[in-house]
């Protein structure tokens, strides 16, 4: 197990905390990491571009021209593909982009993504994070005294005072443990998460 300093707001050291191998020390599994980055970006797509093919643009019921004779190429209608304002060739149409991993799979791009973190010395742990009153200034003030600029920040309890005070700044995310994923981790330079947040994920993913 390795051993992690425990901050508090001010940015001092309060103590240490050590860090289960099952989850911040696990063998990192580039592929699956791959798998689950791809997933989540795929699931995020609207999906709602459309364009018309040549059945569904108006006009062009009329042959411009006759087939022989004229000396220009042959052509059927000016909806075609080739003319200004004609239909488009596989025109893309509204779909889902979404699809599925299996939960082993999401449990190893988790740890994979996790231990990275642990490798890169990239965690924080934080003994608490409240407070009293919705302010970014709060924040901010946590954020320097860590002397962070880029951090995902995990929570356990979906704390709303500390949810809305961050997502005014810029590089700076919030998130429940239940909502985490291998791509916010590997996105933001740093890792912070309370000690109960720690707790708790290690107790879901050991």
């Amino acid at each position: 197990m390795a051993n992690v300093a425990v901050y508090n707001m001010d940015g001092k050291e309060v103590g240490s905390m050590e860090l289960s191998d099952n989850v911040f020390g696990y063998e990192i599994n580039e592929h699956v990491l791959h798998l689950s980055v791809v997933q989540y970006l795929a699931n995020q797509r609207q999906g709602t571009q459309s364009a018309k093919t040549r059945s569904e643009v108006r006009g062009g019921g009329r042959k411009p021209w006759k087939q022989k004779g004229t000396g220009r190429a042959r052509q059927g209608t000016i909806r075609a593909p080739q003319w200004k304002g004609g239909g488009v060739v596989f025109a893309p149409k509204p779909r889902s982009y979404k699809f599925k991993l299996n939960k082993k799979v999401k449990r190893l791009a988790l740890k994979s993504a996790l231990s990275e973190k642990m490798n890169e010395n990239k965690i924080i742990v934080l003994d608490d994070l409240k407070f009293k009153n919705i302010k970014t200034k709060n924040m901010i003030t946590v954020l320097e005294n860590l002397k962070l600029k880029k951090a995902l920040v995990v929570i356990d309890n979906n704390d709303k005072n500390v949810m809305l005070s961050t997502r005014n700044i810029p590089n700076v995310k919030t998130a429940d443990i239940s909502t985490i994923n291998p791509y916010d981790i590997l996105k933001f330079d740093t890792f912070v998460v309370t000690k109960s947040a720690v707790e708790k994920i290690q107790e879901v993913y050991a």
